[in-house]
């Protein structure tokens, strides 16, 4: 039987170590390799979450490092696309006057160490940052560093990167054990960095695909119109969201908004079907917004295959002649009431039970809705994107928005509408679509 003192000498974890301090140390090292699996998946979880980004993933793996090694600074530089300097440096550790005294500086340019790095991607160890032969100091206000751990980051047999941890908090230079763990986060940062660019280019995608089937508002004069639309931030998530406006005759305009159901290429496809049909049916001027949705519905149901939609079509004409005002005519087809704002600055909904959205029964009939508008005031129609939050009612989320629409009543409508997108009651996770029309400010147009 070997000797405890041999048993030591031999020992991986080096010499002098008893038995039982190398079970403490087998015991810390397991319960160091859990924290950095967990760490791992904290990270792979943020790359996929809709509610993160590119640059978040970025700054959470320089933190991360940090953390498991236990690093005072941090840093992860992004090579440019020639890959022989940095197109992009996110540092951590220091503090608010570190940061302050280095404002203005440029990025690294790639040399000393750093460079190192670059051109070389062997990981680098290194424990004394001043006597390295290839140091070539720090700039005006940067905090003096003394070690350096640094490893690259591979996509798809690619450099994309360099990750650097400074300075342990115990005063030690890094260990083999460091750079095990740092060459372990930086394979899973890569997996990590690949997912959130290739998520945020198919959220991108979908939205420029999206915001090219909503239409750009045409001059609807004597009326003023503007519209907003922000799609839902999960990447590749499709909406049905869609609005038109468009003038009938001189002194009559209509609008609508609607919702698609579902959240995929079919339903931003129904979307643009239904808009460009309903577009064709407004033209007939004497027919009232029910009728128009009782046809569309019929239209729909006959010779497409279109989700449930639900729709507001409002129209906007003059009143009697003599009075300051416009008749709303309006019907819903299980949308959002429409929200009226006074010229004196009121907002309140125009709310009536809605009928059956569109896709469910043609056989049901369709009604119209009638209030008088004041010269002008602004109407605003909306998807529910806007006001649904998780946990809160539906009443909640109208009121709340109610009176965000109070708040910015008096703002321009392009400036109104981005306002109430900006800053909605919703939860966010679902697009959403304004129209605003704001009657002239005498009935009879000029």
């Amino acid at each position: 039987m070997t000797r405890d003192g041999d048993r030591a000498e031999g020992s991986p974890l080096g010499p002098g170590v008893g038995l039982g301090g190398e079970l403490e140390q087998i015991a810390e090292q397991l319960v160091l390799l859990a924290r950095v699996q967990e760490r791992l998946h904290d990270l792979y979880e943020a790359a996929l979450s809709r509610d993160v980004d590119l640059p978040a993933v970025l700054r959470l793996i320089v933190t991360t490092a940090m953390d498991l090694v236990g690093a005072r600074y941090g840093a992860l530089g992004v090579l440019d696309q020639e890959g022989t300097g940095l197109a992009d440096f996110i540092e951590a550790g220091l503090t608010d006057q570190q940061l302050a005294d280095i404002t203005g500086v440029p990025f690294p340019q790639g040399r000393g160490l750093l460079g190192r790095l670059i051109h070389d991607p062997a990981p680098l160890r290194v424990d004394s940052i001043a006597a390295h032969p290839d140091s070539a100091g720090f700039p005006p206000g940067h905090p003096p560093m003394h070690t350096l751990l640094g490893v690259a980051i591979h996509i798809r047999g690619q450099i994309y990167g360099d990750l650097y941890v400074a300075d342990r908090l115990d005063g030690n230079p890094f260990t083999t054990h460091d750079e095990t763990v740092i060459l372990a986060l930086a394979g899973a940062a890569g997996l990590a960095i690949d997912d959130a660019r290739m998520f945020r280019q198919i959220r991108d995608e979908a939205e420029q695909f999206q915001r090219l089937l909503v239409p750009r508002l045409s001059d609807l004069s004597p009326f003023q119109a503007a519209a907003a639309y922000r799609p839902a931030p999960a990447p590749g998530l499709l909406g049905g969201d869609w609005y038109d406006a468009l003038r009938v005759s001189d002194d009559t305009c209509v609008a609508v908004i609607g919702d698609v159901l579902g959240h995929d290429v079919r339903a931003a496809a129904a979307m643009s079907q239904t808009r460009h049909m309903l577009r064709a049916l407004l033209y007939d001027r004497g027919t009232s917004p029910s009728d128009v949705l009782a046809r569309l519905d019929r239209a729909l149901q006959a010779i497409t295959d279109t989700p449930v939609t639900t729709a507001c079509l409002a129209r906007l004409e003059p009143a009697a002649p003599g009075s300051n005002a416009w008749t709303l005519r309006w019907s819903s087809a299980g949308h959002c009431s429409p929200l009226l704002i006074t010229p004196g600055g009121d907002a309140r909904y125009l709310a009536v039970e809605p009928d059956l959205p569109l896709g469910v029964d043609t056989t049901t009939a369709r009604r119209d809705h009638t209030h008088q508008v004041p010269a002008g005031s602004t109407l605003i129609l909306f998807t529910d994107g806007l006001i649904e939050y998780p946990r809160q009612s539906l009443d909640t989320g109208l009121e709340r928005l109610r009176v965000l629409a109070t708040r910015y009543a008096d703002l321009p409508l392009h400036r109104l509408v981005h306002a109430l997108t900006e800053h909605h009651p919703s939860d966010g996770h679902d697009d959403m679509a304004v129209l605003a029309l704001r009657t002239p400010p005498h009935a009879t147009p000029s």
